[in-house]
C-alpha cells in the first residue's frame, strides 16, 4: 500500500483504508459492485506546496471518500439488499522531514512504481492502491470518485463532473444515472495518446503527472487506468470495467448546485444511489 502509505507518511496522522462491506451475506454467486474514493483529510501540496490562496478548501479534498460513506448510508437506509462493496482511501498530505519528495519512485500494491513528478498530484497515488485492492472483490464493476484535477474545473466548470470509463455500457449507465438525478457526469477522452504519456517515465511503470498542461484531467483519469486490475488478476483476461469521476469542480460550492448553496454538495451519492438499485 505503498501509494497511500507515501502519500500520508509526512504527516503525524497517518494514513489508513477503510473496506466497507454492505450485505455481507447476499448471494455470493453474484458478482456486485465496488466504489473506490480519494480521501485525501487535507491537501497541502505536500513539499511541492500549494499557494496559500484558497488553500482553506483543501479540507474538502476527501468528497470522494465521503461518496463512498454516504452512498453505503444510503443504501442501508433505503434498504438495498444486494451486496455492495465501498474502499476509502484516506490520508494527510503534509509537508515535513519525513514526507515524500519529488523525483522519489514509490512501490504500489499492484507491483508497479511511480515516478512522483509532483507531490500534489497525490489523489492518484492513493487510488492507485484502493482500486487495486477491489479487484480482490472479483467485482461486478469498480466505480472511483475523486476530487482529482484542477483540469477539470477548467474543462466543465462547475456544471459537471468528468466521466471517463474503459466499458462503453457502464459508461452510459454512469451518465444516464447522473441525468436522472440532475448530476451531470460529462462523457471525456480516455485516448492512447493520454496512457502512453502517463507510462512513458525512464525509471518507473508510470509517471503522476502529464509531460505538459494540457489535457490534464485526461492524463490523470490515463494513470489511473493502469492500476484497474484485470479479472482474477490475470493477464490473458480483459480488465473489470471501471469509471472514474473526476468531482472536482462539482464536490463543493458550486452555485449551480439547486440543493446546496455552499459548502459539501454530495455530489453523486445519488447518481449511484439509482445505478446500484435499479442494476
Amino acid at each position: 500500500m505503498y501509494g497511500l502509505i507515501n502519500v500520508g507518511k509526512g504527516s503525524s496522522r497517518k494514513p489508513c483504508m477503510v473496506l466497507f462491506t454492505l450485505n455481507p451475506n447476499a448471494n455470493s454467486k453474484d458478482r456486485s459492485p465496488c466504489i473506490v474514493g480519494k480521501g485525501i483529510t487535507f491537501d497541502t501540496g505536500g513539499i511541492s506546496l500549494k499557494p496559500g490562496a484558497s488553500m482553506d478548501e483543501m479540507k474538502y479534498d476527501m468528497h470522494g471518500a465521503a461518496t463512498v460513506f454516504g452512498l453505503m448510508h444510503a443504501l442501508y437506509a433505503t434498504g438495498h439488499k444486494g451486496r455492495v462493496r465501498g474502499i476509502a482511501c484516506l490520508a494527510e498530505n503534509m509537508p515535513s522531514a519525513e514526507a515524500y519528495r519529488p523525483g522519489d519512485v514509490i512501490p504500489t500494491y499492484s507491483g508497479k512504481t511511480i515516478e512522483v513528478l509532483n507531490t500534489d498530484a497525490e489523489g492518484r497515488n492513493v487510488l492507485a492502491d484502493g482500486l487495486w485492492k477491489s479487484g480482490e472483490f472479483d467485482p461486478s464493476y469498480i466505480i472511483d470518485l475523486a476530487t482529482l484535477t484542477g483540469a477539470v474545473v477548467v474543462s466543465l466548470g462547475h456544471e459537471a463532473s468528468g466521466l471517463w470509463s474503459n466499458d462503453s455500457e457502464l459508461l452510459e449507465k454512469v451518465h444516464q444515472a447522473g441525468n436522472q438525478e440532475d448530476e451531470i457526469a460529462w462523457k471525456m477522452p480516455l485516448l492512447p495518446a493520454f496512457e502512453k504519456e502517463m507510462t512513458g517515465s525512464k525509471i518507473a511503470d508510470v509517471r503522476n503527472l502529464g509531460k505538459s498542461r494540457w489535457g490534464g484531467a485526461n492524463t490523470a483519469a490515463a494513470f489511473l487506468k493502469q492500476f484497474v486490475p484485470n479479472r482474477n488478476f490475470d493477464e490473458d483476461s480483459e480488465q473489470i470495467p471501471w469509471a472514474h469521476l473526476d468531482i472536482a469542480g462539482t464536490a463543493w460550492g458550486a452555485s449551480t448546485n439547486a440543493m446546496v448553496g455552499h459548502g459539501a454538495t454530495g455530489i453523486h451519492v445519488r447518481t449511484l444511489h439509482t445505478l446500484i438499485t435499479n442494476s
